[in-house]
């Protein structure tokens, strides 16, 4: 099979990018293949005439949709796969793609349909904009910025409203079952949701099980993810080792105010990054918002580190509380240190947690499985596709 994957790069790497390069590196190695038909953020981010034009290329680009239809033709897939639409695509893509009765699958790795900056989360968790009430995206300021929360609310709109993603895509791919739901909820029919969750890499354990010493986050610094809870929690226990393993681009201040017992490691890959994992006896994921799926998890399940993680959304999904980690309440400190000073003393109860989590990710996230499920959504594309 022939597949075109479309995606709108943020203007700085993210899981989006990472995600999309292992969805089609695993495609290829079952034998299809895969093109891209990218633009960037970057090209619009850092100057006033860019933003104005995002703003406009977000509600509809007909210059893309040229673009594309000319992809289509040299290219000649069987099956086309988008992600992000935004803010140089826009939804006027579909129309060429389904002009050459393609069928359409759009990866949701967030909840962009329904909520206009995509994360539902203000300071709080907040569903204030679904049900066709994107104006609160303007009216709460959610983007940091009235003119880019109003170009979020007028594209989120204008999506809705003339129905140019919901028509035109045969197949949603969302990442967890409380995903799905809220999808659901939104008014998309389930027979045309498809759960697949986040692509690993293979992962070899380390060996010999060795407990590590230090309590980890990973991922990127932001309010969202609980950064501020993962330091207080920090501050509150100082005979602890504690680590970041990721950017603070977003939060540059993080390092001034922690404790003197987090160290910072910086953004990480490859081998450091898995080292940075070993080092861990427990790594922390304490977000406050709907993760789409945290690979963070699943890679620290993979390496056999037990999980502390917020019960919301999919965090509160992936890890059963007493058996490869714990939950907590989001956004209560106290109570993440609580958790912590409860397992970080008992080696033996982390081990455990460890070995469990990695039997429970081989068996739900191996790459086998992902792609019959992968294989078996698009199938269910191609049948929208003939129906119409």
């Amino acid at each position: 099979m022939k597949i075109l994957y479309i995606h709108n790069d943020y203007a700085r790497p993210s899981g989006e990018e990472h995600a999309s390069a292992s969805l089609a590196a695993l495609l290829e190695e079952q034998g299809h293949t895969v093109e891209f038909f990218r633009r960037s953020s970057a090209e619009v981010v850092d100057s006033t005439t860019g933003k104005i034009k995002a703003f406009f290329t977000g509600i509809s680009n007909p210059a893309a949709a040229r673009a594309v239809a000319r992809k289509l033709d040299e290219f000649q897939p069987d099956l086309v796969q988008v992600q992000n639409l935004y803010p140089l695509l826009s939804p006027d893509i579909f129309r060429p793609i389904k002009e050459r009765k393609i069928p359409v699958v759009m990866r949701c790795p967030n909840y962009r349909l329904f909520c206009p900056n995509g994360l539902c989360y203000n300071g709080k968790v907040c569903e204030a904009c679904f049900g066709g009430r994107e104006w609160n995206c303007f009216f709460r300021n959610c983007a940091g910025s009235r003119f880019k929360s109003l170009g979020y609310a007028v594209r989120g709109w204008a999506a809705r409203a003339s129905r140019r993603i919901l028509d035109n895509v045969d197949m949603f791919i969302v990442q967890t079952e409380f995903q799905k739901q809220k999808f659901i909820q939104q008014g998309i029919p389930a027979g045309r949701i498809g759960i697949v969750p986040g692509i690993m890499p293979r992962i070899e354990p380390a060996g010999e099980w060795f407990p590590g010493n230090t309590v980890t986050f990973v991922g990127r610094v932001s309010e969202e993810k609980g950064i501020n809870e993962f330091l207080e929690a920090a501050r509150r226990l100082p005979e602890i080792p504690f680590a970041v393993a990721g950017s603070c681009d977003g939060m540059p201040e993080v390092a001034d105010r922690a404790p003197a017992n987090v160290h910072f490691y910086g953004f990480l890959r490859g081998e450091e990054l898995r080292r940075a994992y070993l080092d861990a006896r427990i790594i922390l994921v304490p977000s406050k918002w709907y993760e789409g799926f945290p690979n963070v998890i699943v890679m620290g399940m993979m390496l056999e580190r037990p999980i502390i993680t917020a019960a919301i959304g999919a965090t509160g999904s992936i890890i059963a509380d007493g058996v490869d980690g714990l939950l907590f309440q989001p956004g209560d400190a106290a109570a993440l240190r609580e958790k912590i000073a409860e397992l970080y003393p008992d080696v033996e109860r982390c081990r455990e947690m460890g070995k469990h989590g990695r039997k429970q990710a081989e068996n739900l996230y191996s790459r086998e499985m992902i792609y019959r499920t992968l294989e078996h959504i698009y199938q269910e594309a191609e049948h929208h596709n003939a129906e119409r």
